[in-house]
Parts: C-alpha cells; structure tokens; sequence
C-alpha cells in the first residue's frame, strides 16, 4: 500500500470525516509508531503501527454503510460523551455496523441526519467546497420585515464572522409564529439560531428536511432510522465531484 496521511487512513477505518480525524491527532490522541502523530503526517499501513487512545487501529472489516435517522429533540450528535444525557448513537444500537454521524444537528433541533462507516463520503458531504445545502423548516416569533429577511440571505455579522449568503423564504405566519425555508451552504454551530437571534426573532422550532436533494421521508418518524437506497445515494453522488 501507497503511504497516506494518517487522518485519511484515520477516516477510511471509520473514525469520522477527514476533520474529525484531524482533531484526533491535535488532541493528542493518535500515535504512529509509539509516538504521537503529527497532522499531515504519512504512514504505512503495512508497516506502521497506528493506534487512537492507546488502541491499534484496524482496516475496516465491514462493507460501507449509509444510514438516515429521523433526529428528534433532545438528542445530542455524538458519538461519545459521558457527560450527555441521550446521544443519537443511542437510537442506532441496532445498526449494522459501527457507524458516525455526518455533520451534527444541535439538541434542540430535529430532523435528517446521516451516518455512515464510509470516512471519505462522509468528507466530501461535509466539505465546503462541494457547495451540498442544507434545507431547514424553521419557526421563529414575530413576523420578520422583508429588511430583516434580506439580511439573513445576504449575510449576518457574527462573533466568528459574516455568514454566507442563503437562501431565505417566507411560506407562512401564524399563532404569532412564522415558517420560513432556509437553505444553507456553511454549517457553523448553531448558525441558524444566531442568525435569526441577529435579527431580532429567535428561533422556536427547528428540522432539517433536506441535504442536497435528498429529503427526509414522511414516513420516517422521529427516532426512526433506515438505511438509503441506491437512487437515494445516488442523489448524493453529482455533488460529491469538486
């Protein structure tokens, strides 16, 4: 085997997407060869020794698999983290095979969310340069002003800097509430609700409905998870080229 950089190794045995695997190594937790690893860093795979937390890491023993789970609130995206009440891996006990979510959904928001073994797929959803939105029904109070609409799809200052433009419609008001569509091309912690916070309408509900074409089933309940069809991959696979 070709010498590659560790964290895409990292990725192809299913530790996450190329960036998680990177934080692995700034963390301090990757080591080749009994020393720790550096990001960038290339390895033989047949030849060196790579472990993650003391643990050897071990070529991938199950065939690729991509998995959709209909989130619901009050689940936290990740795969580990003794201090959480509830994580999504809780919801995918039965998958059938180790698996990491694609991207996160805070956990107040609901809604698609992907999982798969697979770390360059999940790298390329994820990367910006592929241009993949995402689409969000979100309820916010009050009834915002065209101004205030403009705002959030030409770009709002935030604490990390000005958000790219978006795509923002209004579909309808009511209880003194209103829906609007949003579809994002940069996922930022929590962007949606800081941006509709910037504009003076805090956000009460929030799902995901969409991640490039492919949509959240109707029929896939909360909770609920299924694995994708080949014509639903397929959705996925024009956006996966640079």
């Amino acid at each position: 085997m070709e010498p590659l950089r560790v964290q895409k190794w990292l990725a192809h045995c299913g530790y996450g997407s190329r960036r998680a695997c990177e934080r692995l190594i700034l963390q301090g937790r990757v080591a080749v060869n009994g020393a720790p690893a550096a990001l960038g860093a290339k390895v033989d795979p047949a030849r060196d020794t790579i472990t993650v937390d003391g643990k050897p890491v071990s070529p991938p023993q199950h065939a690729p698999v991509y998995l959709m789970l209909h989130k619901p609130r009050g689940y936290i995206t990740t795969c580990k983290d003794p201090h959480a009440p509830r994580t999504v891996m809780e919801l995918l006990r039965d998958a059938p095979a180790p698996v990491f979510p694609v991207g996160r959904l805070d956990a107040d928001s609901e809604g698609l969310l992907l999982f798969t073994n697979d770390g360059a797929f999940a790298n390329r959803l994820m990367h910006p340069r592929y241009k993949l939105p995402k689409t969000y029904r979100v309820w916010v109070a009050g009834t915002p002003s065209a101004r205030a609409l403009q705002r959030l799809r030409e770009g709002v200052p935030l604490e990390d800097g000005m958000t790219a433009p978006a795509q923002v419609k209004r579909l309808r008001t009511e209880n003194g509430q209103t829906l609007l569509e949003v579809a994002l091309y940069e996922g930022r912690k929590r962007q949606i609700r800081r941006m509709c916070q910037a504009v003076g309408h805090p956000v009460k509900r929030l799902v995901r409905i969409a991640i490039g074409d492919l949509r959240l089933p109707r029929d896939l309940k909360p909770g609920q998870w299924r694995a994708l069809t080949p014509a639903e991959l397929k959705l996925l696979t024009p956006q996966q080229q640079p």
